[in-house]
């Protein structure tokens, strides 16, 4: 992202930045406006949402405004506006700032799974080809992979190690982009290939430690009229929670 005056940045959509649709993804999407968010106030994100209006096509050039609402003396309270070619395509909410109280560890527990090295690489159909998921790197933990989608029903609870290779230090926007991954997963427990859109990707965030690898710990909760919701916990290889993720998706069959 280049930041281009006080309030504004923007950035081209790239293919590292795209859904096998050829178009913005939306973890990414929320990560641009946490990026900006995040400088603009001089704050680490608490909480965000962002809710997605419309799409941003390969290629296209994406500007994003920030908007601090209300600045008080430990949150501030902002909004960031992202458009491409005259049209608004989200809009994401948040809550940035710092406090003292901390429980000494999480009050839940991270799943028991193998280390990222112990682990298959998660095979993504070729249909993903040329996309953002060809530049982040995961490994299947807890579940069964797309290549065993055979039309049962599975258990709606998967685990994927995954990874963006040298990035060491995970901030809230590359959290947001691991909690995207929540979309793909309406497809484990239907049993059958789907598309997942989502209409919105909220973030909280926990603790940020440096971490090669994020454990998604990823419960899908329900689908009912096309719609389907759930959730990701953000663990470090240490059982640290870093954040958690949820998203409502339209889902439908993609049976190709």
């Amino acid at each position: 992202m280049t930041r281009e005056s006080d309030h504004t940045w923007g950035f081209q959509v790239s293919e590292r930045l795209i859904t096998p649709g050829h178009f913005l993804f939306g973890g990414c999407g929320l990560a641009a406006g946490l990026v900006a968010l995040e400088e603009a106030s001089g704050r680490p994100t608490i909480w965000a949402t962002a809710h997605y209006l419309s799409y941003a096509p390969e290629g296209g050039r994406v500007t994003v405004t920030t908007d601090l609402a209300v600045v008080g003396g430990h949150v501030t309270q902002a909004r960031a506006t992202a458009r491409c070619e005259g049209r608004e395509v989200l809009t994401v909410n948040a809550a940035l700032g710092t406090g003292e109280l901390s429980a000494s560890s999480p009050w839940l527990v991270m799943p028991e799974v193998p280390a990222p090295e112990d682990c298959p690489p998660r095979v993504m159909p070729r249909r993903f080809d040329n996309s953002i998921f060809n530049h982040v790197e995961t490994r299947l933990a807890l579940g069964r992979s797309f290549m065993d989608i055979d039309g049962t029903p599975g258990s709606p609870v998967t685990a994927i190690w995954a990874r963006v290779p040298g990035h060491f230090v995970p901030s809230a926007a590359t959290l947001a982009i691991f909690g995207d991954y929540v979309s793909g997963c309406v497809t484990l427990p239907l049993g059958r290939n789907t598309m997942g859109r989502s209409l919105d990707n909220t973030i909280r965030v926990a603790t940020l430690e440096p971490t090669e690898w994020v454990l998604c710990e990823i419960h899908m909760h329900a689908l009912a009229g096309g719609f389907a919701q759930g959730t990701a916990f953000l663990w470090s290889p240490t059982g640290t929670l870093l954040a958690t993720a949820s998203q409502s998706i339209a889902a439908k069959l993609w049976d190709v």
